[in-house]
């Protein structure tokens, strides 16, 4: 089983303009006065590789520990998009039309217009992750935030795709259990050539 680790370093990853950057802090280190080790975290949600809940964009939404996390668990496919706009067009004309989990490769420079992100909420996908910081872009983040996270897709944000082959896996990334935030980390990997047993079967996925 190979396992492709597409989440980038919380501490050393560029933040999205405006927010805080993470600190983190060692307060006990191993010595006369402490037999451990023992760090702090302060971070906003939204830095590095994460998931976004409803909450974020919608008043009332689904907070991130209400997410239904069968979402983030199973098949995707990653495809290649170029830099720049994505727009409804290119989505009827390029998308695929068969998966659940969808994961958006444009070296962080590519971002869906609000008509592009309710085209792919009418494909019945149900988990949509990016490699830019944002499915949106600088004054224009509302439209696609909210097409996507209405129809309850679940939102990927700040993948490491730079060493993704385009095609089929197997994707792992629940985000982290915060009660009631609009947000959180996620530990996001891919697998290919896996293997699965369901009842009794075993099944094999290439």
């Amino acid at each position: 089983m190979k396992i492709i680790d597409i989440s980038r370093d919380l501490l050393n990853t560029e933040v999205y303009p405006g927010d805080p950057e993470p600190e983190s802090k060692f307060v006990k280190v191993i010595g006369d006065d402490s037999d451990c080790n023992l760090s702090t975290l302060f971070t906003c949600v939204h830095t590095g590789t994460h998931a976004d809940a409803p909450l974020h964009f919608i008043e009332g939404g689904k907070t991130v520990d209400e997410l239904d996390l069968e979402r983030f668990i199973g098949p995707c496919k990653v495809i290649e998009v170029p830099h720049g706009a994505i727009t409804g067009e290119y989505v009827n004309d390029c998308f695929p039309q068969d998966c659940e989990r969808l994961l958006i490769k444009g070296d962080g420079e590519a971002y869906f217009m609000g008509s592009a992100a309710e085209e792919v909420a009418a494909l019945g996908i149900r988990l949509l992750g990016t490699d830019s910081m944002s499915v949106g872009t600088s004054g224009a983040q509302v439209e696609p935030h909210r097409a996507f996270l209405s129809a309850e897709i679940a939102v990927l944000e700040g993948l490491d795709l730079s060493d993704v082959v385009p095609g089929d896996y197997f994707l792992f990334a629940p985000p982290i259990k915060l009660g009631g935030l609009e947000g959180a980390p996620s530990r996001a990997i891919l697998i290919s050539d896996y293997i699965f047993w369901s009842t009794g079967e075993k099944k094999i996925f290439k």
